[in-house]
């Protein structure tokens, strides 16, 4: 489409989450000011006007039906998911706007209704993490990954909420017009450049849920008086006064996972609070029990995909990187 104005329609419909389509289609206005690259088109399923989810009215171009040839579709998501997504009219949009476009993305929940349509069988998708079980129960020939800010599988796209719709907005930019010009649009939203599809959902993994039992409170207090003494399933047991087996049971049943596995996370839930703090890459893996600096570094890739320097100068922009932690 070199020299023509790439047409991007984005639906709209009751419930809709306002911020999942006016982050995208700012920053392809943005592009706008330098390349008049765009042309932003707005739809519903009728062509009548829509309530977004924040009760504001919203005015479309046009029904979906006649929308036209397009360029990229956008779907943004809702809070009333999976639900709204299961209206026919709206599943029926999303398929018109599919047919006539290059490529077609979601933001959010709005994974739900390409699934619902067919349009993500087989291939990764990524929601909002909140509605990542969700997706993956109703829609098993998808395949779901909670932990990615965006996917890209052929000409379908899906990203995860919000903020990760403007990361996905600039990649498509970066895709047609080039990385200088999405990094320009980029500075003049005051946003990052963009953050890799990859990366974590940091907000996802973060937090285990909270522990219920007197047993498993007993341990997460335990790990966190002092994350740095050993913490061995028997060590942990004795603390409790259970057998390591009993203990082992009981953190299975009320957290999914091993004794290990949530002592790990307790740990490198504290390192994180500890670098969002403006601590240092080294004196928050002491603090929380890692043996290393190395160590906390290899947790935090397996876990998130990022260094824990890449952590901090991403998301805590008062915190200025030290010479040392660059390497870490």
């Amino acid at each position: 489409m070199t020299g023509q104005r790439r047409r991007v329609g984005i639906l709209l419909f009751d419930g809709v989450k306002a911020l999942d389509f006016v982050g995208p289609a700012e920053v392809f206005s943005e592009t706008n000011l330098t390349t008049d690259a765009y042309e932003l088109r707005f739809y519903s399923p009728t062509g009548a006007d829509v309530t977004a989810f924040m009760g504001l009215r919203i005015g479309v171009d046009g029904a979906a039906s006649e929308s036209g040839p397009l360029d990229t579709v956008i779907i943004p998501g809702s809070e009333r998911a999976p639900g709204v997504f299961d209206n026919p009219d709206l599943q029926r949009a999303i398929t018109d706007l599919a047919r006539q476009a290059r490529r077609i993305a979601s933001i959010c929940s709005g994974a739900f209704g390409l699934a619902a349509t067919g349009l993500l069988d087989g291939h990764p998708a990524t929601t909002h993490w909140k509605f990542a079980d969700a997706l993956a129960s109703r829609y098993p020939r998808v395949a779901v990954d909670s932990e990615r800010i965006f996917t890209k599988q052929g000409n379908i796209y899906t990203s995860a909420g919000v903020a990760a719709g403007i990361d996905l907005a600039l990649s498509l930019v970066e895709d047609d017009l080039g990385a200088e010009v999405a990094r320009s649009v980029a500075q003049h939203l005051l946003v990052y450049m963009r953050r890799s599809g990859g990366q974590s959902q940091f907000s996802a993994a973060l937090k285990m849920p909270a522990p219920r039992t007197s047993i498993a409170r007993a341990v997460a207090d335990y790990v966190s008086d002092d994350p740095t003494r050993p913490t061995s399933v028997t060590e942990l047991a004795a603390h409790v006064n259970v057998s390591p087996r009993h203990l082992t049971r009981v953190i299975r049943d009320e957290l999914g996972v091993t004794p290990a596995a949530y002592i790990a996370s307790l740990r490198l839930e504290l390192a994180v609070n500890l670098l969002e703090s403006g601590v240092s890459i080294a004196q928050s893996a002491a603090a929380a029990g890692f043996g290393s600096p190395a160590a906390l570094r290899r947790a935090f890739l397996a876990r998130y995909r990022v260094t824990p320097s890449g952590y901090q100068q991403r998301f805590r922009s008062t915190v200025a990187p030290q010479a040392e932690e660059l390497s870490a």
